[in-house]
């Protein structure tokens, strides 16, 4: 252990458990210098100094951002790695002619200001910073700024649960044009099993049980989303429709390893099905339903001719010329998302135990529950109504008075209990199709069609 002089700046080389290190106290006092010394060997003993950890930190941020891109590329999904690129973007043109170890709380401080001040949202900025954190803890120098950084407040959006009419809008606008079908049993799957997008994209057909009637989620966002989920009347026939479709493309029943989603439905005629260039490929799984999902939500019927559309100045009707500026669906802006959003709301509405529902949403905690199930004022007030006729019928008083004789002398019902919230068991999967069924959708499935 020696401090010494380069120049007019003090220095450190010291070891620990073998390993050499050898560093700037950034400091012209001898005294501050022994002071910052063994701050140094503390962080080399905590492991927060570390060979890899000081090569690293040399790196300029552009170039160090690469580095640890191409490290997570190997842990994370490729849609994911897309993200986490575009998010880096902007820090490495703000940082580009800064080392690693020059970045300061105040820098990233001024880069978040500057963000701010050009309009850029508080969780836009969030996730930049998640991008400066995961750096500069790849080169251990995150502890000396942790305390000055903090994320930036975000509104809480808690999704969004469909109104009555919305619902049977969503279902009827679905069935109303045949190069929705995709979007369309899409969204019956994902409001009767509530699974999220990235699962039912995923799905293959040995995932689909045609006998017990069951579906098993394989790969999801978390570990706790690997499930199994029941089909109710409305998912199961969804599911028959899609496996009717396969069947009209390929004259034959579904492969187990083909995907319940095919990639690309093709484009052109579909009079030749025997023309590969005009049929889905089976083999790959379907990348998105965007283009299909906002055309079904934004269209808009006209109030003058009712012909449905696409949102505009003026009718499309060349007969009708009706200005239609003004005319928005009460859909537009609703996101896949939140049919998950709405079938747990459903659930949770249903009476289902909370072990049920995080058995069949495959939730981590009760929390992120709570996240999903609030329930609608209509909800709220029909169980309010309830406690008003319990008091208008002679019920419960608070000032310690027991039941009447008539209501003691009644025999008690047992209750059937489907889990508690706290130890309770996995329920099976008679018990989730119990509460699944209580999903009472009723759609209009129309006849397999050979357009996406």
């Amino acid at each position: 252990m020696a401090v010494f002089r380069r120049g007019k700046w003090w220095w450190t080389d010291f070891s620990v458990n073998g390993q050499r290190f050898r560093q700037p106290l950034n400091t012209t006092d001898w005294r501050e210098a022994l002071k910052r010394e063994k701050e140094k060997i503390g962080q080399a003993q905590a492991g927060k100094l570390t060979a890899a950890g000081q090569s690293f930190s040399r790196l300029p941020f552009p170039e160090a951002v690469e580095q640890w891109l191409a490290e997570k590329k190997l842990r994370i999904a490729p849609k994911t790695y897309c993200t986490e690129r575009e998010r880096a973007g902007v820090p490495k043109q703000y940082f580009r002619k800064a080392r690693l170890r020059d970045i300061t709380a105040e820098s990233v401080l001024a880069y978040m200001q500057q963000r701010s001040e050009a309009g850029i949202s508080n969780a836009t900025i969030n996730r930049e910073l998640d991008v400066i954190r995961g750096v500069l803890k790849r080169a251990r120098l995150w502890y000396r700024v942790a305390d000055d950084l903090k994320p930036l407040p975000v509104h809480s959006n808690i999704g969004r649960a469909l109104a009555p009419d919305e619902e049977i809008r969503l279902l009827r606008m679905a069935g109303s044009r045949p190069e929705w079908q995709t979007a369309r049993l899409a969204m019956l799957l994902a409001l009767n099993t509530t699974c999220r997008g990235c699962e039912l994209k995923g799905l293959r057909w040995h995932d689909v049980d045609l006998i017990a009637r069951t579906i098993t989620i394989r790969r999801s966002k978390t570990s706790a989303g690997i499930r199994t989920i029941p089909l109710n009347a409305n998912a199961w026939q969804a599911v028959l429709e899609l496996r009717e479709r396969i069947k009209l493309f390929y004259g034959s029943e579904p492969r187990p390893d083909w995907y319940v989603f095919p990639s690309g439905e093709g484009q052109g005629p579909r009079s030749n099905l025997n023309d590969a260039t005009v049929r889905p490929d089976p083999t790959k799984p379907m990348t998105t339903w965007r283009t299909a999902w906002r055309a079904l939500t934004r269209a808009i019927q006209c109030p003058a001719c009712g012909q449905l559309q696409a949102p505009g100045e003026t009718c499309a009707n060349g007969q009708c010329n009706a200005d239609i500026r003004r005319v928005k669906s009460p859909l537009a802006g609703l996101r896949f998302h939140d049919l998950r959003h709405h079938a747990i709301t459903r659930l949770c509405e249903s009476q289902a135990s909370d072990a049920t529902i995080m058995a069949i949403a495959g939730h981590v905690s009760e929390s992120m529950l709570r996240h999903y199930s609030h329930v609608r004022q209509h909800a709220m007030r029909r169980a309010l109504d309830s406690l008003a006729g319990e008091l208008s019928s002679g019920g419960y008083v608070t000032n310690g008075v027991t039941k009447s004789a008539d209501s003691a002398s009644k025999p008690t019902q047992p209750i059937k209990n489907h889990g508690g919230r706290e130890g309770a068991r996995t329920p099976d999967l008679l018990v989730a199709n119990e509460a699944l069924s209580q999903l009472s959708y009723t759609p209009t499935v129309t006849k397999a069609r050979r357009t996406a």
